[in-house]
């Protein structure tokens, strides 16, 4: 048996994904040297991507002229192979509820540190890391091979706040908000509570109720917080001098960035 023949023996029974490792085992009296070489071979014929060191993809029919494999296809496999915990989150997250607004075109995955050193060629995988993964806060849904794992509406929100700069913004991610807040359950944010910080929760209720009018929303975070640990005064961006002329808010934001919402 040829390391081709291996290969498509497993796409056949549905296992599109390999490491160098099972190729090594399975072909024991052949050296690493040509091992790399056919896999080499494969992958400059549009057959295999190498999407992570030593991790392969096999690139199905519809997307060998294209030359890319959406991560969604391999995800789950991917990060078994790596042995971490994972979801997809933030504007990937998103957009399974049908609030990316635009198209995204990188997948964006959160995991546990330590960092992943991901293959180079692979620019449409996008890392953030917590410290811990809140697996009661997440779903899971079927994917073209497999499934997928990815934030409820309600860690979602949290996290487009939090990890704001990874989506561009507030600005952005205000408008991800706007479409999101339908979907969002406001009595489950208590449930994201010890994953996130006040300081975010501050700044989530300050779009929702400032910048969204989200009143109703708005109010039943407030109840949620208004026991937790005392609030500071911040700012909605640290990086951003304080607005003297902003106005006053429960939230004890002062928004010290004017957002406007996209058209939707």
């Amino acid at each position: 048996m040829t390391i081709f023949e291996w290969i498509r023996n497993r796409e056949i029974r549905g296992r599109v994904t390999f490491s160098v490792e099972e190729l090594k085992q399975a072909f024991s009296e052949k050296s690493y040297e040509t091992i790399k070489s056919e896999l080499t071979r494969l992958a400059k014929k549009g057959y295999v991507s190498s999407v992570y060191r030593g991790f392969y993809v096999v690139v199905p029919v519809q997307y060998q002229l294209k030359g890319i494999v959406p991560p969604t296809y391999y995800i789950d496999q991917l990060m078994r192979y790596v042995g971490k915990p994972y979801y997809l989150s933030l504007l990937s997250a998103a957009a399974m509820y049908g609030a990316s607004h635009q198209a995204v075109m990188i997948t964006q995955v959160t995991t546990v540190a330590p960092r992943i050193k991901y293959s180079s060629k692979n620019l449409y995988l996008n890392w953030n890391y917590r410290k811990q993964i809140p697996e009661e806060l997440l779903l899971t849904k079927n994917a073209e091979m497999g499934v997928v794992r990815y934030s409820n509406p309600e860690l979602t929100a949290v996290d487009l706040v939090q990890f704001a700069d990874h989506v561009g913004g507030y600005q952005r991610a205000a408008t991800v908000l706007a479409e999101l807040v339908e979907v969002m359950d406001m009595e489950k944010m208590a449930d994201v509570v010890p994953y996130t910080t006040i300081a975010t929760m501050q700044r989530l209720g300050y779009l929702l109720d400032c910048v969204l009018e989200e009143k109703e929303k708005a109010d039943v975070l407030f109840v949620i917080l208004k026991n937790q640990r005392q609030w500071n005064s911040i700012l909605l961006r640290n990086d951003r001098p304080r607005n003297e002329k902003a106005l006053p808010n429960r939230w004890h934001v002062n928004g010290n960035v004017e957002i406007e919402i996209d058209d939707l």
